[in-house]
């Protein structure tokens, strides 16, 4: 009799271990899914800030741009408007274009879009362990019919076709066609 109940025991202890192992893996699958939902929500918040950064600061590089012409072809036809000017021209100092704002655009893009892709790693690694999860034994035994979550990796049209094609070219940076 005593054996029984030790037997019993052991029996309810390890059914009791599975249950609760069960419920762990459930319980860790749920968050990690809700985390991949809100990683996916974090990257397409981050893909517009992007966006919205980049066109600001192009936006405001582009105006100073057009205002420096705007002044420099003013100072010209003032110099050459009233005889004489050759001389003063050579004295004079002209006003020089900062690049300064094309070098922030580009640290803004560079920095950008690393930071979007470090978020869209983020994504892709919560994803692996997701599937992973879902496939390996025992812990599909418990998750078995959940469905994998779908995330969204965001690739260039250049990219997609690489790798649809096989092969790559070089980009045409500046659309010169070289």
């Amino acid at each position: 009799m005593k054996g029984l109940l030790i037997t019993l025991g052991v029996a309810l202890a390890i059914v009791g271990a599975i249950v609760l192992w069960a419920i762990g893996v459930s319980n860790s699958e749920i968050k990690l899914r809700a985390r991949i939902s809100g990683q996916q929500e974090m990257t397409e918040a981050y893909y517009t800030k992007l966006w919205e950064v980049l066109k600001t600061k192009a936006g405001v590089a582009e105006e100073y741009a057009e205002k420096f012409k705007e002044i420099q072809t003013a100072i010209m036809e003032g110099r050459y408007s009233t005889g004489g000017e050759m001389m003063k021209w050579i004295q004079e100092a002209n006003p020089e274009f900062d690049a300064s704002l094309y070098k922030d655009v580009m640290n803004a893009i560079e920095g950008q879009r690393e930071g979007f892709f470090v978020e869209q790693k983020k994504l892709r690694d919560m994803a692996v362990v997701h599937e992973t999860m879902l496939k390996t034994f025992p812990k599909k035994m418990v998750l078995g019919k959940r469905e994998p979550i779908t995330v969204i990796i965001l690739k260039n049209v250049a990219t997609q076709k690489a790798y649809e094609t096989g092969t790559d070219s070089s980009p045409d940076l500046f659309g010169k066609g070289n």
